[in-house]
């Protein structure tokens, strides 16, 4: 007879989360090595109960960690994937209705970016005996949907525990698809209130320790001979690296192909790390955000070799990037969704270790013409020079933004990490940042979410410290995302985890300020200024008197303020070399120039304007949106007219 425990629901969804292994060839590690949650009645009887029990017996099979927000739970969770290489992640579990809800931008930024997070939203009741519940939303036309139904769209997989019994199928099914390096995102399983609750006989077979075996396929013969043949004809390939390549650690695969074959590289935001930025072959950022190397040999390459990347319309600078009217793609990445994009007749739907090994075995006699490899070395050589000026400090009283960002990684170590992911600082990053370590670089700019930043450092952060590795987590933010949460400075606090936090203050939306000018709308509504009274909008000159080094201090961080000054940047450099070598989390303000930019890369970024307008500065926007349109293309694999 099968061996069995008498175990709520949550219980048993505990104990057999702390079962789970991957296994990743000679790697293994715990997949889910603890819970974050904040507890309400929907989930402190449930989920809250079966780690209280755990705790209260002196196990640390499934250590609980308390977070501030909701969302900040899910963005610690994927920040802690990401340097995880997708092997590890958290779990969060959140109280019924805005408790779930809050989760929401979790799971869309976990999925957008291919990273694992699994969700335990609380539900409302399944018997329904007391409808309508606290907090429930209630729909006529279908009583039985809840707010958790909205995690359908955002999650790679969604079930809901309706029954004790189901919880077998669904925990399983969970965890199949949270480590298929194919379909990995955000996994939702929603748990109603009572059945969190309830008990049933539990077989030990669902408690043991359980492997999971990465997936890392080979690149299928006809396939391979089809994307070798297409690189043998390339007069001028180009690569495109995404984060696919970091994910399967095929960093040294690819160092191994470029230093074989000349090819030169060009990185996506995620992608960054794979290739360190003095490397011959490594021409910078690609696409909207990228540098000129890289987008002048986008422009001409007539076989791009995708490697791990989603092409987002950054990577292709909206379609402006890949101009050859001959370019073909030949694009190699583990989900097929991805590998067919640009109408590719080269897919190579395979790991991109593997299929980096394979390529590199068949083009043993193929290097690219003198001609180009000097071409390469010229461009590169360009754009290093640009970013050596760039960096260089002003003496400015108000340094910008590209100077802040040189005296930050001057005063780094090769292994330390920048985090980072909205505003005007995640393309000048991608520009600049000269990334020494395949982990140097986590800009999560996918979904590109504000607040990110804090709750994704510590994330990272955990994913080190859990590895023995001291490397320093640097959090680069601005004031307008370091208010949407700023509050995971107290989770920071409370665990000891020690992050650099450098907050630029530019007193509103400094990014989107000047899209705005791009657009014709003239920074409208992206200042932090007092409403004017009398025109009722925020366009006047009174700042807001919010003292964000003081609130920081407030939470028990060191706190280090920069005061303008034509000394600003050496003192921000001595600052970040402090903080370093102090055991404390800290946060250093500087104050900065909104309206001095970083290099331009010669990319394009697609945002509409306005057809009509009574604006002059909306009508000039609008014919230059025009003519650059005129570079858009469909992409569709093969030769092209225009």
């Amino acid at each position: 007879m099968m061996a069995t425990r008498r175990m709520t629901v949550s219980q048993a969804l505990v104990e057999f989360l702390a079962h789970q292994w991957t296994v990743d060839g000679d790697h293994r590690e715990r997949t889910i090595p603890g819970i974050f949650g904040i507890f309400g009645h929907g989930n402190v009887a449930g989920i809250g109960q079966a780690l209280a029990q755990l705790d209260a017996e002196g196990s640390r099979a499934m250590p609980y960690l308390q977070a501030r927000n909701e969302q900040a739970m899910v963005h610690q969770a994927v920040g802690f994937a990401r340097m995880r290489r997708r092997r590890a992640t958290y779990a969060s579990a959140a109280s019924v209705g805005p408790g779930a809800t809050n989760m929401l931008t979790g799971a869309a930024l976990a999925t957008t970016n291919r990273l694992p997070a699994l969700l335990l939203p609380s539900d409302t009741f399944a018997t329904r005996v007391a409808d309508p519940v606290l907090q429930q939303l209630e729909q006529p036309w279908d009583i039985g949907l809840t707010v958790n139904d909205a995690f359908r769209p955002l999650s790679r997989f969604f079930d809901r525990v309706q029954r004790p019994e189901q919880l077998y199928s669904i925990a399983l099914s969970a965890m199949r698809v949270l480590l298929d390096p194919a379909e990995t995102g955000a996994v939702t399983i929603a748990l109603p209130e009572d059945v969190q609750a309830e008990a049933l006989d539990v077989p030990e077979e669902f408690l043991a320790d359980r492997d999971w075996h990465v997936r890392r396929p080979l690149p299928e013969r006809g396939a391979l001979e089809r994307a070798v043949a297409a690189i043998r004809s390339a007069e001028r390939p180009f690569i495109v690296a995404g984060g696919g390549v970091l994910y399967s650690s095929a960093e040294d695969a690819l160092r191994a192909f470029v230093e074989q074959t000349g090819v030169p590289v060009g990185t996506t935001q995620a992608g960054g790390g794979v290739l360190d930025w003095d490397h011959p072959q490594y021409l910078g950022g690609v696409g909207a955000t990228g540098s000129t190397a890289s987008n002048r040999l986008a422009a001409e390459a007539d076989v791009v070799i995708g490697i791990g990347t989603r092409y987002s319309d950054f990577t292709t600078a909206s379609r402006t990037a890949f101009q050859n009217p001959r370019v073909r793609f030949v694009n190699i990445n583990v989900a097929a969704f991805d590998a067919y994009k640009h109408g590719t007749q080269s897919p190579v739907i395979a790991d991109a270790r593997e299929a980096l090994v394979a390529l590199t075995a068949e083009l043993d006699r193929f290097q690219v013409s003198t001609g180009y490899a000097e071409r390469i070395r010229q461009e590169k050589a360009e754009w290093d020079s640009t970013v050596d000026e760039a960096l260089a400090p002003s003496g400015r009283d108000l340094p910008g933004q590209a100077e802040i960002i040189g005296a930050v990684q001057a005063a780094t170590d090769p292994a330390d990490v920048v985090v980072q992911a909205a505003g005007s600082l995640p393309g000048d990053l991608h520009k600049l940042w000269r990334v020494r370590d395949p982990l140097g670089y986590h800009v999560e700019y996918a979904y590109s979410t504000m607040g990110y930043e804090i709750p994704g450092g510590l994330g990272a952060k955990r994913a080190f410290d859990a590895a023995g590795d001291d490397r320093d987590v640097i959090v680069m933010i601005g004031d307008g995302s370091y208010l949407m949460m700023h509050s995971e400075l107290v989770t920071a606090v409370a665990e000891g985890i020690k992050i650099i936090v450098v907050l630029i203050q530019n007193h509103g939306f400094a990014s989107i300020g000047h899209l705005s000018e791009t657009v014709g709308s003239d920074r409208f509504g992206t200042k932090y200024r007092a409403l004017d009274p009398e025109r009722r909008n925020f366009q006047g000159e009174q700042r807001l008197p919010i003292d964000l080094a003081m609130n920081a201090r407030s939470y028990g961080l060191d706190v280090v303020e920069i005061s303008p000054g034509a000394d600003a940047i050496a003192r921000l450099g001595e600052a970040v070399a402090e903080a370093k070598r102090s055991d404390r989390s800290t946060v250093i303000h500087v104050e900065s120039d909104p309206l001095l930019y970083g290099p331009d890369g010669e990319g394009w970024w697609d945002v509409p304007v306005a057809e009509e307008s009574t604006l002059e500065s909306t009508r000039r926007a609008r014919a230059e949106y025009e003519q650059q349109r005129t570079a858009q293309r469909p992409l569709l694999g093969g030769e092209e007219t225009r």
